[in-house]
């Protein structure tokens, strides 16, 4: 039974001439965002936009500055712009858009806040000159922060209403207090809806309220379902946000996007799995990036454990010695370390699937806030409606006459350090164990829990700490640090 104070929140263009050896993906026509509205054309088979030697040629430049060796690619090539500003490519015939990564010092190009650093296949006519004008930062991009958002995962419009009343003036707010003309940006790690693609324009009202910059990741959910395979079901997806992988930079950290979520042509199947092809590209890619800059990977599917060929991209990665990956998918937080890797798995801005304040291992409705300063990334999990400095839950239970204090620590990695003490100022001993959050157990656990969507259960997390209370306890206060010297505390009585 829980029965003291629980510190929570409550709360194709292009016909080829041999079809057999080139085929072209088949796309939407461009989505529009009309009175709020999400509208998307039928299809279109390649007209003679393309020309039949597929050579892209075009310039990137700010201004009337010519911007040299700055990296564009259609996915497959890679090329650098030279002291002209000029870029030259042969178009693959399976690419789906031809985009610039956007170098440090240049702002990202967007519309409404949404990313738009390409150029879609069905856009371009390789009679005209691609280009892409940058715009020049005000201030050094050296120092800037970025906020990860895992799982929106909008299904109904009360789902939306939750997202525009908790989750965004949230955001806001935390932008706001970064202060004036501070750098910050956002990404979506996947599952920006639940199926219902008509949402998709609600989250783009989302975005546009928050007022950053903001890049998406493909997940599960937001693939069509039987058009075809892997290729067909990015289809939506491309037409609103683009190609499902590319980079860009700011100050010291190159980010990347992968697509690791394979269709396997069956309603709702698929796995975690990146392409060859994407692969490929992603050494071509890190080869013009510095070994010393960060390297912060973003996929919908955790690398770690769920996606088959990590130990392929691992490979790929080994070049860079500091390397970070931001995931979602599970609804649960965690960090998991694997050499010169360090993994985030995010706690979701949903939650438990806009069920209850919290996801099944405890953590809050939430996302991960990040901070870099040259080559060095700092970071907390900020939970929706909290303060920064809210990083543990503290919950006392009973049980044959003992009493035990059970610490969620949802951020915790191993060079974290807690402690507990009891009123009489003696040290407690907090015991790291593999358990299911009690507050969670309290919310998820049962037949007749949650509502409405009954399928959300507490899951077990080693993110867990046990305190074994004395008989005379009164108070008991918890110090959790972490890796970067901060302290987080609370204090609950017994």
């Amino acid at each position: 039974m829980l029965f003291a104070k629980v510190s929570y929140l409550t709360a194709s263009h292009f016909k080829p001439q041999n079809t057999t050896k080139m085929k072209r993906r088949k796309f939407i026509q461009q989505a529009g965002l009309l009175a709020g509205g999400l509208v998307i054309a039928g299809w279109h088979r390649a007209t003679a936009a393309i020309a039949e030697d597929k050579k892209i040629k075009g310039f990137v430049r700010s201004g009337k500055k010519a911007l040299a060796g700055v990296v564009v690619s259609d996915g497959y090539n890679v090329v650098l712009t030279n002291n002209a500003g000029k870029f030259e490519l042969d178009l693959h015939p399976e690419a789906a858009a031809v985009f610039v990564s956007t170098p440090a010092g240049y702002a990202f190009p967007e519309e409404r806040s949404i990313a738009r650093h390409y150029k879609l296949v069905t856009e371009i006519n390789s009679r005209k000159d691609v280009d892409f004008n940058l715009e020049k930062l005000k201030k050094d991009d050296n120092e800037h922060q970025f906020i990860i958002w895992a799982d929106p995962q909008v299904k109904t419009k009360k789902d939306v209403e939750k997202m525009m009343a908790q989750a965004v003036p949230d955001v806001k707010q935390y932008v706001e207090a970064a202060g004036v003309g501070a750098l910050v940006h956002g990404i979506t790690v996947g599952d920006i809806v639940w199926d219902n693609h008509e949402l998709f324009a609600d989250y783009n009202e989302a975005v546009r309220e928050m007022g950053i910059p903001f890049f998406q990741c493909l997940g599960n959910h937001d693939m069509d379902y039987r058009q075809g395979g892997d290729e067909e079901s990015d289809n939506t997806f491309q037409k609103l946000y683009g190609p499902t992988y590319y980079s860009f930079n700011r100050g010291k950290a190159h980010y990347v996007v992968l697509d690791d979520v394979r269709y396997l042509g069956k309603e709702r199947e698929y796995d975690g799995y990146i392409s060859q092809n994407q692969l490929n590209w992603l050494a071509k890619d890190l080869q013009h990036v510095p070994k010393d800059h960060l390297v912060i990977i973003n996929v919908h599917i955790p690398v770690h454990n769920d996606v088959k060929n990590n130990l392929e991209l691992y490979d790929v990665l080994k070049s860079h010695s500091n390397v970070h990956i931001m995931s979602g998918h599970t609804h649960y937080h965690r960090n998991v370390i694997i050499g010169n890797i360090f993994e985030h798995n995010h706690g979701t801005v949903c939650g438990a699937w806009w069920t209850g304040p919290i996801c099944g291992d405890g953590t809050p409705c939430g996302y991960g806030v990040y901070k870099v300063k040259g080559n060095e990334l700092s970071w907390q999990y900020k939970s929706t409606g909290q303060a920064t400095d809210f990083q543990l839950s503290a919950t006392v239970s009973e049980k044959d006459g003992s009493k035990e204090m059970i610490v969620n620590v949802w951020n915790y990695d191993p060079e974290w350090t807690i402690k507990a003490t009891a009123n009489d100022g003696s040290s407690l001993k907090a015991e790291k164990f593999k358990g299911m959050d009690p507050v969670a157990v309290a919310l998820y656990l049962g037949p007749e829990l949650p509502r409405p969507r009954g399928f959300a259960e507490p899951k077990k997390t080693d993110h867990l700490f046990r305190v074994k209370l004395p008989a005379n306890a009164r108070e008991v206060k918890v110090v959790a640090t972490d890796r970067f010297g901060q302290q987080y505390d609370t204090t609950v009585t017994v």
